[in-house]
């Protein structure tokens, strides 16, 4: 069963000056605007103006200490061919050799392979590949997708801002291919489908179905009514909660699957208990957050 894939999408890495992508990432979720103060940066004791911190970072690179990746990006840039030092640009200024045929002079990025048709997303702060004119930037997921969804996408807040589901690395500067699910959730495509090779289906942050789940759900129809209970069972019956339409319900008891009454979904757990109407949040169906 194929995973339905929606759109996928990465960002532009490494440039001559820099040991990885010029790109937002953590870093901007504690660098708020209220945070940094004249007399802290003044002081010494918060770095430099990009970020409030008490740290320095040592470059891979160049093993030089440096107050944020920014300040490693905004250092000068060295010729290949003629060994000259120099601020950052596109040409060299002293034999006039082109650094890169894409320069970014924001992210401080070069790259002489214009396949990927690299653009600067202003929105999102960093340079991605797939041509600009075949994306759109949706505000309240905070990224770029392709416009092929632009319609149709889920919005979820900040949904590429945090780490992959599965393998855990930071999807917004990821340069892999990103996955967006129906429930609007992203996730490597790469885990997507190794997620498909073990039979797992469902999201792994809200548990909705990831596709088209009905040819299943027909077949475990089948097995269920070939399946009868012993006769101690056959007047027990469970409450479910359905994680494809949030439906609640009691139901017959099976060992195989419980069956969601109102979307005929099998994608269901069973639940401690009825939920009550009581302010008793012991006997409550905790409630799922996507």
């Amino acid at each position: 069963m194929d995973i339905h894939i929606q759109a996928s999408l990465s960002s532009s890495s490494s440039s001559s000056s820099s040991s990885s992508s010029s790109s937002s990432s953590i870093e901007s979720t504690v660098s708020e605007p209220h945070n940094t103060y004249a007399e802290d940066r003044e002081s010494g004791n918060f770095g430099c103006l990009h970020y409030r911190r008490r740290c320095k970072i040592r470059a891979p690179c160049c093993d030089e200490v440096f107050d944020c990746r920014h300040c490693h990006n905004e250092a000068k840039v060295i010729c290949s061919l003629c060994d000259t030092e120099q601020d950052v640009q596109q040409y060299c200024s002293n034999c006039g050799v082109c650094f890169g045929k894409y320069f970014c002079s924001i992210c401080r990025f070069f790259d002489d392979d214009v396949s990927k048709s690299q653009y600067h997303c202003d929105e999102c702060g960093i340079c991605r590949t797939g041509g600009k004119e075949n994306f759109f930037h949706c505000k309240t997921c905070g990224c770029c997708y392709s416009k092929l969804m632009k319609d149709g996408h889920r919005c979820i807040e900040r949904a590429m801002h945090h780490s992959c589901p599965v393998c855990f690395e930071f999807l917004f500067d990821t340069t892999k291919d990103i996955s967006v699910l129906p429930c609007g959730h992203t996730i490597h495509l790469e885990c997507a489908k190794e997620m498909e090779s073990h039979f797992q289906y469902s999201c792994p942050v809200c548990s909705k179905s990831i596709c088209d789940m009905s040819r299943l759900w027909v077949k475990l129809d089948k097995v269920i009514a070939s399946t009868p209970m012993p006769d101690i069972y056959k007047n027990k019956k469970v409450w479910i909660l359905c994680n494809d339409c949030g439906a609640e319900g009691e139901v017959q008891f099976h060992v195989v699957a419980h069956k969601c009454l109102d979307c005929n979904s099998y994608n269901t757990k069973q639940t401690i208990g009825r939920r009550r109407t009581a302010s008793c949040s012991s006997t409550t169906v905790p409630e799922i957050v996507s």
